[in-house]
């Protein structure tokens, strides 16, 4: 019982705002895919694969992560408790954790076509890659953006087996809400961050934060537009996609920077907004 509590703390899964804000992208390309051919069997095959996926994935990444940073968690407050940083596991049972967790992953990732697969382990590389980024550049947020995000592009071509640039500008649309609420969670370890010489977007616009998640968050909801601008007009989608926009500038107003409580939480509140513009996307199949 101590081990599988361990387990979930060290996989986060009593956090899942974490797989969901992995798995909401995937959702989103799926669901634009269904759309434009429509096959009810399939996406919901394919939705629960993605899911389940988005679980696994987001679980050994968090080992991963952990393992790389457990030097630097020891000093952060929000961190020291963790089960690496504080000895609850060692690191060979977390590496063993890792593997388990990607070969069940792998056994997903062939239920696909070739370039899906091709995609996805493809995609391991800078997943693996990203706990080093806050080391050498202060734009790891970015570097988020990029590898949290190609789920969305894997759904498309798991759906219709080749890549468009519809599906780009989606993947844009995304990268740049991950670097705005990923900027938002950073706030809260920007001072330890300082500290031990680690680096982020938080850090590097710390005087122009909101202004900088604004930014973000308007090329997302552009990107959008851009995207569905044909589609836009009185119907439920525009609704949706309103409260998506809604969603996004209540979290710019709400984050304080002097506040850790209030960024965590309007970090968490991106569930609320990455279900919205599922649901959004849902809307044009009614």
């Amino acid at each position: 019982m101590q081990h599988l509590k361990i387990f979930i703390e060290l996989t986060r899964l009593n956090k899942p705002i974490g797989f969901m804000l992995l798995f909401w992208p995937c959702s989103w390309g799926l669901t634009y895919a269904y759309s434009l051919n429509k096959n009810t069997e399939l996406y919901i095959f394919y939705l629960i694969l993605f899911f389940l996926g988005s679980v696994l994935m987001r679980s050994a990444g968090c080992i991963v992560n952990d393992l790389v940073d457990k030097d630097f968690d020891k000093k952060v407050n929000r961190t020291k408790n963790r089960p690496i940083a504080s000895k609850k596991i060692s690191t060979n049972r977390s590496l063993m954790y890792i593997i388990i967790l990607c070969l069940l992953a792998f056994i997903i990732l062939i239920q696909f076509n070739d370039l899906t697969i091709l995609l996805g382990m493809g995609s391991m590389i800078p997943a693996f890659l990203y706990p080093y980024m806050k080391r050498i550049t202060y734009w790891p947020q970015l570097f988020l953006g990029f590898t949290f995000n190609w789920g969305i592009v894997m759904a498309w071509t798991a759906y219709n087996g080749y890549i468009s640039y519809e599906i780009i500008l989606l993947y844009i649309s995304a990268i740049f809400w991950t670097l705005g609420y990923d900027t938002i969670y950073g706030v809260q370890d920007m001072y330890d961050d300082e500290i031990i010489g680690l680096k982020s977007t938080a850090i590097k616009f710390k005087k122009n934060i909101k202004k900088f998640v604004t930014m973000a968050y308007f090329i997302t909801l552009l990107s959008i537009f851009l995207l569905f601008k044909n589609t836009i007009g009185l119907n439920i989608f525009t609704i949706f996609l309103s409260f998506f926009a809604i969603s996004l500038i209540y979290q710019i107003i709400n984050f304080k920077i002097n506040n850790p409580k209030s960024c965590l939480q309007m970090f968490k509140f991106n569930n609320f907004s990455g279900s919205i513009l599922f649901f959004a996307l849902l809307s044009i199949n009614l």
